[in-house]
């Protein structure tokens, strides 16, 4: 007699696979209240982790061509796509829907990794702009990533609303540390797996699973994270107010639809900042 090879749902920070610094784990269960898995229940100094992770890793994405920001993206789709019948698995136990909307979902979310994929170098030809000026210059405002961004993905939403989670904040150059849904992170967990193998630096999505509650405030309020998008949050009121304290850039909870297999411009440009080059013209 065989015994199953169970998995282990681990964190994902800077393209590795630790279990919580805490050795907590809490249990997932499926759509019938089942056990389905242990998870790792993420702790303060993991966050702390994930946003070094993603600090170090900012400058060097952020440094890289449009063009091949474009393509890992594309190739994180390509990789989605194969292991199609893993994530429906995941989905249909998980939340009950049926194996078509599940794979629907998934579909939705390897369509929004490739309309996210096309936009890396299209940013600032569509939302950039050359500013009339009284004298011999130029000025130019083009958008650039904020940095770090730490991020909630919806808590109804197994797949396609942390990709609309994550991907706006990469495309830019920006790095991310985001919380899964509680109930619903599985197949989160297991797109670490896929980015660990797409070519996307270590760093760039730092995935942490636990309880949104406990995580939130904290990383809200560290100091070297940039923006933060509250979409997944309870107490999205109070967190404003501890980004306030930091000057962060905040995405309010329900601003964007991210049920959807695209993604909308403005999203993207709302984690990016806006700046002004002057120059001279030449004679």
């Amino acid at each position: 007699m065989r015994l199953d090879v169970k998995k282990t749902y681990k964190l994902f920070i800077a393209g590795k696979f630790p279990r919580s610094e805490s050795g907590r784990s809490y249990q997932v269960k499926d759509s019938k209240s089942k056990h389905v898995a242990n998870v790792a229940l993420a702790s303060r100094k993991d966050v702390r982790d994930a946003v070094q992770a993603a600090r170090s890793a900012q400058a060097g994405w952020a440094a890289a061509t449009a063009y091949n920001r474009g393509q890992i993206l594309y190739r994180i789709a390509e990789m989605l796509e194969g292991r199609r019948e893993q994530f429906v698995s995941e989905i249909t136990s998980l939340t009950g829907k049926t194996q078509k909307q599940a794979d629907a979902e998934v579909s939705a979310a390897i369509d929004s990794w490739v309309w996210h994929a096309g936009w890396t170098d299209k940013i600032d030809s569509v939302a950039g702009s050359m500013n009339p000026v009284a004298g011999p210059y130029f000025n130019i405002s083009t958008n650039q990533p904020t940095g770090v961004v730490g991020a909630f993905a919806p808590q109804d939403s197994a797949l396609v609303g942390f990709v609309n989670t994550i991907a706006p904040a990469i495309v830019s150059g920006n790095t991310v540390v985001v919380v899964t849904s509680e109930k619903l992170s599985l197949p989160a967990l297991t797109l670490g797996e896929v980015l660990a193998t797409s070519d996307l630096p270590g760093g760039v999505v730092n995935i942490l699973s636990g309880k949104e509650s406990e995580l939130s405030s904290w990383l809200v309020g560290h100091m070297d994270v940039n923006a933060v998008d509250l979409e997944g949050t309870s107490n999205a009121t109070e967190l404003e107010i501890s980004a306030a304290n930091t000057v962060k850039r905040v995405i309010r909870a329900g601003t964007y639809d991210r049920t959807g297999s695209k993604g909308t411009l403005q999203h993207i440009l709302d984690l990016m900042e806006v700046k002004t080059v002057w120059h001279p013209k030449g004679h």
